[in-house]
């Protein structure tokens, strides 16, 4: 992708004064709609036939136009649309929005064409081509083709949401829903021309009235420059929501080593939002509620929830749902359970959970003061769970109560409310709106909303680490720099070269990595004379940079006592090699570990964390991390790992030494970003961890370079 764009170009395409739009049918709608959503300014179309279109003048020609747009909706053939594109930068139109198809989405004809289409570009800006169009409802312009389904936010507080999408028809559709996400720019992408994901997100953040942004991504073309603009997003506290294909995609590359069977395109972008903060959720309805909550009530400084409902197989159901997910329920203390009983009838049992019966439906002041008292204890946020009747004829009235106890009791505590209907069609727009201009967030559907305040806590939890201690540093452009990956790439093929085990590990130990005492022998006197200088117990090793899974193939023999051992083990591996390896085994480790270096190509090396042994593929408990990473990214993943417990003194056993975990793997990430040039692959299975104090050792090495 070419960005050389003039950003104040894209500024005056994406917040447009005056308008012109090009084209037939998708046009008309282009002015039609900006007139419904009471658009301001200058409209203007160009038709070579037609004097007016949707009531507004037509002008034969670009060059007819009484003034330069600021944006440009053009809605033409692939072919027309290049010419326009050059007539439209050299009057210096702000930008232009794309809607033809026929350029790189349709192979190499098309990227050929595109490319063509950048160079008339010049520094103009564009959305697509083969994109659906832009919606600003803050500014009320309609460059978009269809009917939609956003509208001003006017009633809103003028603020809202930035939704940036790469597929039209699912932009399309969000716009339609009706669960009080405001709305306030819907971008689809298309084929990204000149214009990218990450320069829309920069331009969003410099609008004070975009309170959050969501994301719907296939894939990302600049990494580096993603990573900066989220980082400004991170700072400026603006939460970021994504969803992105592609989690089901099968690895594309067989590689040798067990690091890879554990890293992939998917795990990289799931490394990558959450060193950026950003909460990645899986369906359009968690990513709609995600939004709106956050939108209205901001990231969670904490994760302590209450939740209240009038029915105890609701609050059984909150109390399962939460599993999972990083938020708690926490007990009541006893001064707490008392101030709510006394709102309550004797017969209520006050927990969290609260079932709060039915004795106080209806009632407005037994409901707000029941809500204010169980909200009084300061909790995260708060949740009320009702559902509306749907039904003809029915009275909402008393469930109009309940909600109106809630938002009394969030500006009584000041503390934030939460309204969850386990369906949308039991959530009324009445209700919406209230809740919103109440102060209280409304939510649909349980588990979305659990997954929603999940997000806003872990990024509020990220937006607490970098006021503390800052994130990790900023990726580094060399290892994900996409012609320098398809460089390393081209010279792979058929010129790899694995390090044996000695090697590798003297290479890491220069590092800071910590190896056994070991000696490198031919024969079996040797392996004698250095098994007795080290001390028994040893293990001894066919040596050769041949043999990787030096398990499977019996290459590897452990605890070896005595003299005769060391005889019986190097007869075993006759023939696998005429050098072996004899290192002093380690008897005090408490837990394995794996540290891992992979290449991927997009995001260059990349490192993991995990589970080691031989059950690495088997449990996949693993974490990746991007470089270069910091102690803290990676004390946070170690500690993260299922099999941490067996390191902090799971059941009273001894504690592992973290530390030293910590600087192994700090140890690997130097070697690689020192070595980004010519490193393919790197294992380190297992890390052995000795007691607290005592270190952690590379039992095994592997690298592939070319």
């Amino acid at each position: 992708m070419n960005n050389n764009f003039d950003n104040q170009r894209l500024k005056r395409l994406l917040k447009p004064q005056s308008i012109v739009v090009i084209g037939g049918l998708g046009a008309r709608y282009a002015i039609s709609e900006s007139l419904k959503l009471g658009f301001r300014g200058e409209i203007w179309a160009i038709h070579p036939t037609r004097t007016e279109m949707e009531g507004v003048r037509c002008f034969a020609s670009i060059d007819e136009l009484p003034a330069v747009p600021d944006a440009a909706y053009v809605a033409v053939n692939a072919e027309k649309t290049m010419e326009i594109v050059a007539q439209l930068n050299a009057i210096g139109c702000g930008g232009a929005v794309l809607h033809a198809s026929g350029f790189s989405e349709i192979g190499e004809q098309g990227i050929q064409r595109q490319q063509q289409l950048v160079q008339l570009a010049g520094t103009m800006p564009l959305i697509g081509p083969n994109c659906y169009g832009v919606l600003n409802c803050l500014d009320k312009a309609v460059l978009w083709p269809d009917q939609h389904g956003c509208q001003s936010l006017d009633e809103h507080s003028g603020k809202g949401v930035a939704v940036i999408t790469q597929s039209g028809n699912i932009g399309l559709n969000i716009t339609m829903q009706k669960r009080g996400l405001p709305i306030a720019y819907m971008m689809t992408m298309g084929n990204q021309a000149n214009v990218g994901v990450s320069d829309v997100i920069d331009i969003m953040l410099d609008d004070s009235r975009v309170t959050a942004i969501g994301l719907h991504i296939e894939g990302l073309n600049d990494l580096h420059h993603f990573d900066a603009v989220c980082r400004r997003a991170l700072a400026k506290k603006v939460p970021i929501v994504v969803i992105k294909n592609g989690r089901s995609e099968v690895a594309a590359k067989i590689a040798m080593s067990h690091t890879s069977s554990l890293t992939g395109a998917d795990q990289l972008f799931d490394a990558l939002f959450e060193r950026l903060g950003i909460a990645r959720v899986d369906t359009l309805e968690a990513f709609i509620e995600t939004l709106k909550f956050v939108s209205i009530a901001g990231a969670l400084q904490g994760n302590q929830l209450a939740s209240m409902s009038c029915s105890g197989g609701e609050a059984g159901t909150m109390a399962d749902l939460i599993e999972g997910y990083d938020l708690e329920f926490p007990n009541l203390t006893p001064s707490h359970q008392c101030a709510v009983k006394e709102t309550l009838s004797d017969y209520v049992n006050v927990e969290n959970p609260l079932d709060y019966h039915t004795f106080i439906w209806g009632d407005q002041a037994r409901l707000s003061a029941c809500f204010t008292a169980m909200m009084r204890e300061g909790f995260d946020a708060t949740l009320l769970l009702l559902d509306w009747p749907s039904f003809g004829g029915s009275d909402p009235e008393p469930w109009d109560m309940a909600m109106q106890g809630l938002i009394n009791a969030s500006r009584e505590t000041g503390h934030q409310g939460v309204l969850v209907a386990s369906l949308a069609e039991c959530l009324p727009q009445s209700a919406i709106d209230r809740c919103i201009a109440g102060g209280v967030v409304p939510m649909i559907g349980l588990d979305a909303c659990l997954c929603a305040l999940d997000a806003a806590y872990k990024i509020g939890r990220k937006q607490q680490q970098l006021k503390a201690t800052g994130i990790e540093p900023l990726l580094n452009s060399k290892l994900c720099d996409q012609a320098e990956l398809q460089n390393t790439a081209n010279k792979t093929v058929n010129q790899t070269l694995n390090i044996d085990e000695y090697q590798a590990k003297q290479q890491l130990a220069s590092f800071g990595l910590s190896v056994p005492e070991s000696e490198v022998v031919t024969s079996t006197e040797q392996a004698i004379e250095c098994a007795e200088r080290l001390g028994y117990p040893v293990v001894i090793k066919a040596l050769s940079a041949e043999i990787v899974h030096k398990t499977e193939m019996g290459a590897v023999q452990l605890n070896l006592q005595n003299k005769q051992q060391v005889c019986e083990a190097l007869e075993k591996m006759q023939g696998l090699s005429e050098r072996f390896l004899v290192e002093k085994m380690l008897t005090n480790s408490i837990g394995e570990l794996i540290i891992g270096i992979a290449r991927d190509q997009q995001f260059g090396l990349s490192l993991v964390v995990g589970s080691g042994g031989i059950m690495v593929e088997l449990l996949k408990d693993s974490a990746n991390l991007l470089l270069p990473t910091n102690r803290e990214a990676v004390r946070h993943a170690i500690l993260n790992l299922r099999m941490s417990e067996l390191i902090t003194g799971f059941r009273n056993q001894q504690i592992g030494d973290i530390e030293a975990c910590v600087d192994a793997v700090m140890a690997v990430a130097q070697y690689a970003e020192q070595h980004a040039g010519q490193l393919l692959e790197l294992d380190i299975n297992p890390l052995l961890v000795a007691p607290q104090g005592q270190g952690a050792f590379a039992a095994d090495a592997y690298i592939r370079c070319h």
